[in-house]
């Protein structure tokens, strides 16, 4: 599978430029509403160590590309449009919205943190970025509300002829979401909920709402436009705001990757995605105003460790996911049967084990499963034998 990360921010705030830098892609930018219309899909890449060093070995990769050890595996970027209020009632682009963000695995809202735009895109002073934050949480949690109403109503009508529990039937009319009863009924037992909805007054029903959707719908914050002093500022209090704990916060400039980014492909620079250092290989050919804006550059990604564009993408999927990087072995040291090394490195599950991941690399290796062998220790592992970060394992099936 690959996995999707939705971008997703008030319009003007930076999105399409944040995207365009992860993906260098060409969608249209601009300082106005709705400059995005529809969904714009491209490919990024989140950063993984390359386990064939460890073999003495250089990989050949199938898709992405490798380089200095550090493999850039590609997953979706999905730049969502249509977030203004009421968008779960269904204004401007509502109902688009919420179909295209549901299809995303987990969400990088890019909130502009120097508080130049208010509300709904426009040019302001002295906007307060919480109001971004919680905007975008609330249209979330009044969409989840209405879909929990409407399995509660099922429930206490019988609408469905069955007498299946309140957590059975919230999970059919949330299954959209991705959500097993099971996990329906741990977020109704951990609010200190009874199992009867009848007993749940409004605000029960907003906060369990509010919580399937903190565990269906992670987020992380790119806090853009960090290359500003109000920015800056804001970050400061609001990171360490507590009512702001469940989400993550990575300072960004989706500028400056972009211009990074630039830079490098018409060979001005040096630079690799997510670095907080760059070379500069072409003096000469440099305007001083183009100098000038490289070292501003230069000191806001040593400052913050990178633009923070790639560390956003990586902490949505691994920290948010909990994702973790496999890479397929083979019986003769790391090459396969047309002798490329380590060609593919997949995205999987958290608590993956390595029957999934035959499964995940073909269904008819699953069904042969046999056993794995765990190529750094030599060691054969079973079908439950759960899987860590990098970990290279050769699966031995009957297909």
């Amino acid at each position: 599978m690959s996995y999707r990360i939705g971008l997703v921010g008030k319009p003007s705030v930076g999105k399409s430029t944040f995207f365009n830098a992860a993906t260098m892609n060409d969608v249209p930018e601009g300082a106005y509403p709705f400059t995005t219309i529809d969904p714009a899909v491209g490919e990024a890449y989140v950063r993984v160590e390359c386990a064939a060093p460890e073999f003495g070995e250089t990989c050949t990769p199938s898709v992405g590309f490798c380089e200095d050890g550090t493999r850039f595996v590609p997953v979706k970027l999905v730049d969502v449009a249509g977030l203004i209020p009421g968008a779960h009632e269904g204004n401007g682009l509502g109902n688009q919205f919420l179909t295209d963000l549901n299809e995303a695995d987990v969400l990088v809202h890019v909130v502009d943190f120097s508080g130049k735009t208010d509300i709904e895109g426009e040019p302001t002073e002295d906007h307060d970025p919480r109001e971004d934050i919680d905007f975008l949480e609330n249209e979330l949690d009044m969409w989840y509300l209405g879909i929990l109403e409407k399995g509660i109503e099922r429930y206490e009508t019988g609408y469905d002829g069955e007498d299946d529990d309140i957590e059975v039937e919230l999970a059919e009319q949330m299954s959209a979401f991705r959500i097993d009863k099971d996990e329906i009924k741990r977020e109704i037992l951990s609010l200190g909920l009874d199992l009867d909805p009848v007993t749940w007054d409004d605000e029960d029903r907003e906060e369990l709402a509010r919580e399937i959707r903190k565990v269906t719908k992670p987020m992380v914050v790119a806090a853009n436009k960090m290359d500003t002093p109000e920015a800056q500022e804001n970050y400061e209090e609001i990171a360490s705001d507590p009512d702001y704990d469940h989400l993550g916060f990575v300072p960004v400039s989706a500028h400056a990757e972009k211009a990074l980014k630039q830079a490098d492909e018409q060979g001005a620079v040096d630079y690799r995605p997510g670095d907080s250092s760059f070379d500069i290989v072409a003096e000469d050919a440099l305007s001083a105003d183009q100098r000038a804006g490289l070292d501003d550059i230069e000191s806001f990604v040593a400052e913050y460790e990178g633009s923070g564009v790639q560390r956003a993408l990586e902490t949505a999927l691994f920290d948010e996911l909990g994702v973790v990087p496999v890479f397929p072995g083979g019986a003769n040291g790391l090459g396969n049967e047309r002798g490329e090394v380590l060609p593919d490195c997949f995205l999987l599950p958290p608590d993956s084990t390595a029957e999934d991941f035959a499964y995940h690399v073909h269904s008819d290796i699953g069904e042969g499963f046999l056993h794995g062998i765990d190529c750094r220790t030599e060691r054969q592992v079973g079908a439950d034998h759960s899987l860590d970060d990098r970990d290279v394992i050769d699966v031995v099936t009957t297909n």
